[in-house]
């Protein structure tokens, strides 16, 4: 039952005031929701879009170096030991983290000096003949 004040119908001039706010809500709740829909129809549109582009073909990788070793890691004294079945000359490339060539050299010993490099984690790409391997190098 609504109660006067000053002549007013305050309870029923709330309830179709709040009627009126429930109603606008869920008109933007309907808008907001709309149009999150076309943001993620759009989006995946664009994701397909570029998912279907044909893809070069990746190069056959190389094999891996046979009875690889690398040690110690992390090296903390300058010096890495690098040991295969073969024990051929190796071709040795290090990068840092950025994809930056810091080191390239050819080792026909197994000790290899890292003494120069600062600490941090660099990636190390052996080549052994034909074959290659990747690896992850930590020095201290």
């Amino acid at each position: 039952m609504p109660f006067i004040v000053k002549g007013i119908f305050f309870g029923t001039l709330f309830e179709i005031y709040f009627v009126y706010l429930q109603i606008k809500l869920v008109r933007m709740a309907k808008n907001y929701f709309n149009t999150l829909l076309i943001l993620v129809f759009l989006f995946s549109a664009s994701t397909y879009a570029q998912d279907s582009k044909p893809q070069p073909k990746l190069q056959e990788t190389a094999s891996t170096i046979e009875g690889l070793s690398l040690y110690p890691n992390p090296v903390s004294n300058g010096k890495v030991y690098i040991t295969t079945k073969n024990d051929l000359d190796k071709e040795i490339i290090i990068f840092d983290v950025l994809g930056k060539k810091v080191l390239q050299t050819m080792l026909s010993s197994r000790e290899l000096n890292v003494s120069n490099l600062s600490p941090g984690v660099y990636i190390i790409k052996i080549n052994e003949k034909e074959s290659s391997a990747t690896r992850k190098l930590i020095i201290r």
